[in-house]
Order: structure tokens, then sequence, then C-alpha cells
């Protein structure tokens, strides 16, 4: 009994500290101008990247990748057309050899093409070729004029035409312990970039979602690296949507003096003028990063204060940076 007793007072007391430590993240300095608050300031406990995050992340890249190695069918070709992992496929193209392991890949296009903020088709066609990471396969026979490969892990489902790379071990994400979050903070960061878009095409995004952003390894970014999604007020006036809400009535009916909001003043008021552009911008989620080209880089929400939008400013969270090293 008395063995049992101490058994308990030990796991008590790991549950105990374990709590401690998430309640009292490593930076806990609050800095001069603001008072730490839960609002303000909360704790974030990001969400770590899988494998399957990693490897099925997708990616832009500035050139578009040659694509004279590519899908050509299956074993149940025509009737087949989609393969999973443990399927055989037929690759046409050169240059493979036996045992040797490829990504395949798949270059996307917006059929819709609804632009998620204004700009972003100039901005994304300037960024470079979005991919979709579909899968890996290894090469089991090469007698044949195409290869015959045995799929190891698939994403998604390989699709014929879909094209074939080299395979490359990516690096991992290390450990991110419990940090606190600063809402308000100030512009300030030296590397800083936009959110093109997000995986599948997707506007609002959250947590474990991914996305792609216009800076890359040539402006310093690494993988592992964090970055906070930013939004000043001003970008929901260049939103069609967004800002219908600055042309409606924001005051009660019993103010005397009705404010309205500069630099869009729908309606005449003898109330106070709401200036947009001094409203302090807002952090909305942090990203880490998973994956770069020279000029691109793959990110991952891990932490969302809100929904992370297309459009949304990046800039390198150097707080958590410091934190890591």
């Amino acid at each position: 009994m008395k063995k049992i007793g101490l058994l308990l007072l030990l796991a008590a007391t790991a549950t105990w500290a374990q709590s401690t430590a998430d309640t009292n993240p490593a930076n806990t300095t609050t800095p001069p101008g603001t008072i730490a608050s839960t609002t303000n300031f909360p704790v974030q406990r990001v969400q770590m990247p899988t494998y399957a995050d990693v490897y099925c992340a997708g990616f832009i890249n500035r050139q578009t990748l040659p694509d004279a190695n590519f899908v050509a069918g299956g074993l149940e070709t025509p009737t087949d057309t989609k393969f999973v992992r443990g399927d055989i496929i037929y690759l046409e193209g050169s240059g493979y050899t036996l045992g040797a392991e490829y990504e395949i890949i798949r270059a996307l296009r917006d059929i819709d093409e609804y632009e998620m903020f204004p700009g972003q088709r100039k901005l994304l066609k300037s960024t470079g070729q979005p991919y979709e990471e579909v899968g890996r396969v290894r090469i089991i026979d090469t007698r044949s004029k195409a290869a015959i490969a045995h799929i190891e892990y698939a994403c998604d489902p390989i699709n014929p035409g879909d094209t074939a790379i080299p395979f490359a071990e990516k690096t991992m994400v290390a450990f991110h312990p419990p940090l606190r979050f600063d809402r308000f903070l100030p512009t300030g960061s030296k590397v800083s970039g936009r959110i093109v878009m997000g995986r599948d095409f997707d506007s609002e995004l959250g947590t474990g979602q991914k996305v792609y952003m216009n800076l890359g390894a040539n402006q310093g970014v690494k993988v592992g690296d964090y970055f906070r999604a930013v939004r000043s007020y001003e970008a929901d006036l260049k939103d069609p949507v967004d800002s219908l809400s600055f042309k409606a009535a924001i005051s009660e009916d019993t103010q005397m003096k009705q404010p309205s909001f500069d630099p869009q003043m729908f309606t005449k008021s003898n109330g106070p003028v709401i200036h947009v552009r001094d409203l302090p911008r807002r952090a909305v989620g942090e990203i880490v990063v998973i994956g770069t080209t020279p000029t691109t880089a793959t990110g991952m929400i891990v932490f969302a204060m809100e929904d992370v939008h297309a459009g949304d400013g990046v800039e390198l969270d150097e707080q958590t940076q410091a934190q890591q090293q």
C-alpha cells in the first residue's frame, strides 16, 4: 500500500509540474508600454507538424519544373485513374534507376480564378507556379520502356499526368514550448512578406492548414523559422465584402455626436472621426516554415487567434526565434 501511495504522489507531482510549465511559458517578460493579460498576451500551445504535414504541404516554385517524367498509368489502366499507397504505377520518361525514390507532384491551376484579395492573381503570377505534393514511389522494375514503381506513400490519389521528380528528405521541425503571443506587437521585423495563397486555394485558414509566402531562402528564411500573420484594419477597406461594414451606421441612436469612419465617410456626421489607419494592427496567428525554395516558403499555421486570410502580411517572429535558440 505504501508503494502504491508513493506512486500516486509521484504521478500527481509530475502532473502539477507539467501544468505549472504550461501556465508559465518561457517568455514572461512584459515589454514596456503594455500590461500583459490573457487577452493581449495569450499562451500559445502550438500544433507541431507531423510527417504528413511536412511531406504533403505543397509549394510554389518560381520556375515551372520539368515534366518529362510523369505518371502514365497503373496496373488497372484504363479502368483505374486514381492510385493510392500500395498500388503499382507506370512512369514515362528517362533516367529511372532500380530502387530510386521519386516524389510525385502536380502543377496546379485555380479553376475558379476568384481573387481572395485585390491583386492576388498578379502577385501569384510573379511568385511562381503552385504545386501539390501527391506522394512518393520507389522504382521496382526498369526492363520495360515505362518504368514500374510501387507507391510507398500517398497524400492524395496519384493521377496519370502527375510529374515525377527525384525524392529528397526534408527537415522536421523541433518542438515548440508554450510561449506568450504578443497580439499587438508593432511592426519592426526586417524579414516580411505576404501569404500569397492557401493550400487547396483556401482563403480562410486555421490551425494545421498550409500557406505559401512570397519570401524564401534568398531572404534567409529556413525550415523551423516562425512567422506572425498580421492584419491591419485598412485591409478591410480594400475587401469588397468586409468594406461594406464601413458603410453601415456605427453609432447608438441616442448619441448626440455620431462617429464616422475616415477615409471613407459614407454618411455625414458631426461626431468624432475614426481614422482606420491609426487603429493598431493585430497578429492573427503563428506560422512555422516547413519548406523553402529560394524565393518562397511553405508554412503551417500552428496557432491561430482567428481565421488567417490569404493576403495577410507575415513577419519573422523575432521573439519566438530568440526563445528557440
